[in-house]
């Protein structure tokens, strides 16, 4: 039978004691992400949008010379794909910092 804690068994509470120190890590990490922000443009900077950490889209900036009320398909296709840009990058940057806490390891349902 396990009884855990003994000379080279397990210590489960220092387990459960890392466990939570990771979790707190994380939940700061997801806080100071929200403070930081990525920037994408597209289309020769026609599109710029910015992205926190959080996924959160914090601003739009269309040039004046991307707006053709003749051509309104192709703005629609620049907000488009800025939009998933910047989402992407920020994904990426919310990767990079939690990869940092976690040592590589993915945690499901933790971030």
């Amino acid at each position: 039978m396990f009884k855990g804690g003994g000379p080279g068994g397990p210590n489960l509470q220092g387990l459960m004691k890392q466990a939570q120190k990771m979790q707190e890590k994380i939940q700061q990490a997801q806080e100071d992400l929200k403070k930081k922000t990525v920037e994408t443009s597209v289309g020769g900077g026609m599109i710029t949008v910015v992205f926190t950490g959080g996924q959160e889209l914090v601003s739009i900036k269309i040039n004046k010379e991307a707006v053709d009320p003749e051509d309104v398909d192709t703005l629609q296709d620049l907000v488009l794909s800025a939009v998933n840009a910047g989402l992407k990058k920020s994904q990426e940057m919310m990767q990079e910092d939690m990869s940092q806490i976690t040592g590589g390891m993915n945690i499901p349902g933790m971030f």
